[in-house]
């Protein structure tokens, strides 16, 4: 089988998380008869100093032409002060690759492990063999709804003001792939609002409500934002599935991260359509671009080896594989080999090639 990748390496430990996962993919390839055709590019602050762009038109139209596109990770101090005119999309490389694509579907997975249990703020019985599904709307919301802006009040005082809007359609076909999710895993969807006090979470609790008729096998449950924060943190077994706005899931999807011990651990797809149909998709590890690791080679690369993973199992269908690459990085982290952030010592290259050498073990 022949599958065309766009490789963006972006900012900070991008590039070096990146390289980790194209080594996954080809230690797979050679033993699964996969050849992946992989081109580079630039996006982010990079590409911003070489092209005066965060994202080029010519990298989108390479990412329309790819089956799927993988990101290291975007930004930095140098970047994110920055004020140019133009739509949100156009100060953030990876937001205008999501919007071009119409990669909405956002899923961002945190697990936990039973060998990183030590480092995490849990006790056992309340997180043992919890695996919690962020599932984020990626193209709407106040990320990129408009008006918004800048600007002088009569008294000199200056006053922000953002828009936190979605429309019918865009919450129903993200719900409907939620749902479908759902279907996949057998699980419970807690929709989060603050409907209580915004007039857009009100229709997105009806609209989710509506959607959820169609699905009568799936429990549907509705919490505010700030509740289902708590409660989460409580007892984060409890929950399967969360639906979240683009707002909400990016923080929920970093606070999930607390059960896997470290932002580093956790992946994530943004599809262009349904999970249960082989769909474009981009991928990239949730962590940001950590510019205090650039060079060190102590890089927490799992999170750009699960994102492959998801990569595998939802754009190509390769789901068995997919599962042979979480069973290694389980395996190795058994077996003690951590990065700093896990508060081990092993280093980029070395966990990645320890998880390779688990890997051949069970291809």
């Amino acid at each position: 089988m022949n599958y065309k990748l766009l490789a963006l390496g972006g900012d900070g430990i991008g590039p070096e998380v990146l390289e980790s996962g194209l080594s996954i993919l080809e230690a797979i390839s050679k033993k699964n008869n996969l050849n992946f055709e992989i081109s580079f590019d630039l996006i982010g602050g990079t590409c911003w100093d070489k092209y005066g762009t965060f994202c080029r038109n010519s990298t989108i139209e390479k990412a329309i032409e790819s089956d799927a596109i993988l990101v290291g990770a975007v930004g930095g101090p140098k970047w994110d002060a920055m004020k140019i005119k133009g739509d949100p999309e156009e100060q953030d490389g990876l937001m205008c690759l999501r919007k071009k694509l119409g990669a909405f579907f956002g899923i961002r997975p945190a697990k936990n492990y039973k060998s990183l249990q030590n480092i995490i703020p849990f006790n056992k019985e309340y997180v043992q063999n919890s695996e919690i599904i962020i599932l984020r709307e990626m193209c709407g919301g106040v990320m990129f709804s408009k008006p918004r802006g800048l600007k002088l009040l009569e008294n000199d005082e200056r006053y922000g003001f953002d828009t936190a809007g979605y429309n019918e359609f865009e919450i129903r076909e993200f719900a409907k792939c939620g749902f479908e999710l759902a279907k996949m895993y057998n699980k419970n969807i807690i929709s989060i609002d603050k409907s209580n006090v915004m007039e857009s979470y009100r229709l997105w609790r009806d609209v989710v409500q509506e959607v959820s008729n169609d699905y009568n096998n799936i429990n549907l449950e509705h919490l505010y934002a700030d509740n289902c924060a708590y409660q989460m943190i409580m007892n984060p077994k409890n929950f399967d599935i969360i639906l979240a706005c683009n707002f909400l899931g990016d923080i929920f999807s970093d606070l999930a991260a607390t059960i896997s011990g470290s932002l580093g651990m956790l992946p994530s797809a943004s599809l262009c359509g349904s999970p249960l149909n082989k769909t474009k998709g981009i991928y990239e590890p949730v962590h940001g671009t950590a510019p205090e690791l650039v060079g060190t080679g102590m890089a927490n690369p799992i999170g750009m080896i699960l994102s492959i993973s998801m990569m595998l199992k939802f754009s190509f269908g390769l789901e068995e594989i997919s599962k042979k690459i979480e069973l290694a990085i389980d395996k190795t982290l058994q077996k003690g080999f951590h990065t700093k952030d896990l508060k081990g010592s092993c280093s980029t290259n070395e966990i990645t090639d320890h998880i390779i050498k688990e890997l051949k073990l069970c291809l």
